[in-house]
């Protein structure tokens, strides 16, 4: 053993399996080693994997020999006395799957395994202990997860210091299939909730080509529902976009839609996020522009204190402050969006194909959020690495208001602007029932831009979006 090594990440073949150097520290009287060091280990590449269990291995003599395992979890492990030689091949769904990678493990090594890499070791000394932390609690239930590979498969060849003719296995072990016949492990599934909503309808359309997805409307995962988030099996969870919300603004300052309101976008999204964290699941979650009430004199950044105005934007805020405990979270907040669904820009399209007059508020400004970029925003921040954090994303052009939005739509749909008559929020509101609105509803950009994704000009997608529009009202039958 080497008591001079420096806390040093080697990557190894397998995306993820990480080899470390670990310091020991000796005298005459033995050694000493921080074993699993949080804060260091995470600086240098340690996933921050959250462990729950330890488990210890004890070997009485050389060539005990165990695996090839892969399980549902990740898992950290080292050796404590004695030595062992192991071995990690890559059972998980992929172009690298097969693939091998083995070392000499003493005290002075540690390992880090991800989820659905087989893992075996062979012991080289007389009483070695092999210890290992884990991030998921062991169940039966789990076990039927795991893949196995047989320590003998002649398409991995490792060559075992110890032949396996002469080593110490179990009869399971033994009996476990060769590569060829091994079900390779998925990756951790990708749940959207909320699938039938207009986020939810685009997240489908650009996503549901991909493995591993599943999307889950409000008859499979009620958000208002406390058992709803006990019913999913989260040891096969990688992430979850929240695209579920309760979005009745009007109503929800009402008794009963308060109440309803506050049980989807708060405590929902509390129990939701309280799953994400202790299961290291991955929350995108998407909010609102109605968390701030609007006096803001400029746009509204992420570091803006929240600030809502009327109670769905309550219920909303209180969900973001529970979406901050997940470490791994974007919260990406969004104003007026438009997609698949009924919405303000297709309402008023087809009152101007009607030939009908419209009368639109003009003293609400922000911007038109697609669902399309929306969508595209998501993508791009959890496959870019981007940080974790909150992140306003809508589309991109001079802030506008609605009345501005209905003059666009009235000309691209061949009616005169002069069609649309403006009015202020008071006014309109006078009379009716109706929750207060923020004025001003314009998110800065800039911390979304920086990590490189660029939104589209919101005239420029209405355009598209209103020649989509108008294709569909034509190919409808006359009466």
């Amino acid at each position: 053993m080497e008591y001079s090594k420096q806390l040093t990440a080697h990557a190894t073949p397998i995306p993820g399996l990480t080899l470390f150097d670990v310091p020991l520290h000796g005298d005459n009287r033995g050694w000493f080693k921080e074993n699993w060091q949080r804060r260091r280990m995470t600086e240098i590449g340690l996933p921050d994997f959250g462990p729950v269990q330890n488990n210890i291995s004890f070997s009485t003599a050389p060539g005990t020999t165990r695996g090839i395992h892969a399980e549902p979890w990740d898992k950290y492990i080292s050796v404590a006395t004695g030595s062992v030689f192991g071995a990690w091949v890559d059972l998980r769904q992929g172009s690298t799957f097969g693939t091998v990678f083995t070392a000499v493990v003493d005290p002075s090594i540690a390992v880090f395994v991800p989820r659905g890499v087989g893992n075996a070791f062979q012991s080289l000394e007389d009483n070695t202990a092999y210890t290992f932390l884990v991030n998921e609690h062991w169940s039966a239930e789990a076990k039927a997860q795991y893949s196995f590979l047989n320590l003998a498969d002649e398409t991995v060849a490792i060559d075992w210091p110890i032949p396996l003719d002469q080593a110490e296995l179990s009869t399971k072990d033994r009996d476990h299939p060769r590569l060829a016949d091994v079900m390779p492990m998925s990756p951790a599934r990708l749940l959207v909730l909320g699938a039938t909503g207009q986020l939810g309808r685009e997240l489908k359309r650009q996503l549901a080509n991909r493995p591993g997805i599943e999307f889950l409307g409000r008859d499979r995962f009620d958000l208002a529902d406390p058992a709803a988030v006990g019913a999913v099996d989260w040891r096969q969870v990688g992430t979850v976009v929240n695209a579920a919300a309760y979005t009745a603004v009007d109503e929800a300052d009402t008794t009963d839609g308060g109440r309803a309101a506050w049980a989807a976008n708060a405590e929902g999204v509390a129990r939701l996020a309280s799953a994400c964290a202790q299961h290291h699941v991955t929350l995108i979650h998407v909010s609102t522009d109605h968390v701030f009430d609007g006096t803001k004199d400029g746009a509204y950044t992420e570091a803006d204190a929240l600030c809502p105005a009327n109670a769905y934007g309550t219920s909303k805020a209180a969900g973001d402050l529970a979406v901050g405990i997940v470490p791994k979270h974007y919260l990406l907040r969004a104003s007026r969006v438009i997609g698949e669904g009924e919405n303000f820009v297709r309402t008023t399209h087809s009152l101007a194909a009607q030939g009908e007059r419209a009368t639109v508020v003009a003293d609400q400004f922000g911007r038109l959020t697609f669902t399309e970029d929306l969508v595209a925003a998501i993508v791009h921040l959890r496959n870019s690495g981007a940080p974790y954090g909150t992140y306003n994303v809508t589309n991109a052009g001079a802030p506008a208001s609605w009345a501005d939005v209905a003059r666009r739509v009235y000309e691209r749909s061949g009616r005169p602007a002069s069609d649309v008559m403006e009015t202020t929020t008071d006014a309109y509101a006078a009379g009716i029932r109706a929750a207060p609105r923020p004025l001003n509803s314009v998110l800065d950009l800039s911390k979304l831009e920086a990590t490189g994704f660029t939104p589209r000009d919101q005239w420029e997608v209405l355009d598209a979006y209103l020649g989509v529009r108008a294709a569909e009202i034509d190919s409808l039958p006359s009466r």
